[in-house]
């Protein structure tokens, strides 16, 4: 069972590192540039985005100097206002999750006041990305039922994946402690089968969920990884061979690999980044082998099934005893 926050108090997110004024430009840059922002899971580094930056300077040699100062600089504005746009998602993330511990329906005029504040031309995008994040990681609903005021509820009844009883039961029956597992199991397959702790606590941050502070959901994140995810044998974690200073990273574990397919996962990443799950074909053959495996894992374990009991029926028959 999770904890009961400490308190009911709501906080009030403010951005962090921004002057009045200043706001204008990343909100210009936001709509003037792609609308499709990544996940918390496959989103780059800074050092990556770099790397990517130089690349695309090194193949167009005719770029003047001052040409490429200016793109430059529209590069850093996109990169700041996406910034920007994951962090507005991720606290509205927590405005609804501590709103409705009052059972209390949420206005919009309240997100924008305490959340969204000026970037309220990108509303429709900000509520529908947190929507997502909402049902896919912590299990819940967000429902309209005012569309005059534009008042909505949370409906705590959708699992974070449409999993077995079982496996949900495996996780203490918690549906917004087996999204977080699901959310750190792509990050993982995402990853190429293992990342970095860094890379884990970086996406937490992400979504609004500092790993060593106490969260009303979860408790303490970091704790529930470690303890629980860890020692349950969902997750692996080692030390990274031949690194200085020392690095740990996470795998997936022996209780994921049994319980968990990668396709769900998968398809998971894919809803998240509206996408089919055939866009990473990497992902999308090993995901393919995986249903293969399992599906001749299940055949054998049916037909071992079958023939006990044909050997049960054979040994009653001979020693005369009527199966019914």
């Amino acid at each position: 069972m999770l904890l009961k926050p400490e308190n009911g108090a709501l906080p009030i997110p403010q951005a962090e590192g921004e002057k009045d004024g200043g706001r204008d430009g990343e909100t210009q840059a936001l709509t003037a540039s792609q609308k499709e922002v990544p996940s918390p899971l496959l989103q780059e580094t800074p050092m990556e985005d770099l790397g990517a930056r130089r690349e695309e300077g090194a193949a167009d040699s005719a770029i003047t100097p001052k040409g490429a100062r200016t793109l430059a600089a529209k590069a850093l504005a996109r990169r700041r206002a996406y910034r920007r746009l994951d962090r507005t998602v991720a606290e509205l993330v927590q405005f609804l999750l501590v709103k409705d511990k009052k059972k209390s329906p949420i206005t919009r005029s309240e997100m924008v006041k305490y959340v969204i504040g000026d970037l309220k031309d990108l509303f429709p995008e900000i509520i529908a990305r947190a929507a997502e994040h909402l049902r896919y990681v912590f299990g819940f609903e967000l429902k309209q039922f005012g569309r005059k005021h534009h008042t909505y509820i949370l409906i705590n009844k959708l699992k974070a994946l449409e999993e077995e009883e079982e496996e949900e039961e495996d996780l203490g029956g918690d549906g917004p402690r087996l999204g977080l597992l699901i959310m750190i199991l792509g990050l993982i397959y995402m990853k190429g089968n293992s990342a970095r702790e860094t890379q884990v606590w970086e996406m937490l941050r992400r979504l609004g969920v500092r790993p060593s502070k106490y969260h009303f959901l979860f408790g303490y994140p970091k704790r529930l990884i470690m303890e629980d995810f860890v020692q349950q044998r969902y997750l692996n974690y080692r030390q990274v061979p031949h690194t200085d200073p020392p690095e740990c990273e996470f795998s997936w574990g022996p209780r994921s690999n049994l319980e968990i397919s990668k396709m769900k996962v998968l398809g998971f990443v894919a809803k998240l980044h509206k996408k089919e799950p055939q866009h990473w074909p990497v992902q999308y053959r090993e995901a393919l082998a995986d249903e293969a495996d399992r599906a001749r894992a299940k055949a054998r374990a049916e037909a071992s099934m079958r023939a006990r009991a044909r050997a049960r029926a054979r040994a009653s028959d001979r020693a005369g005893i009527c199966p019914w």
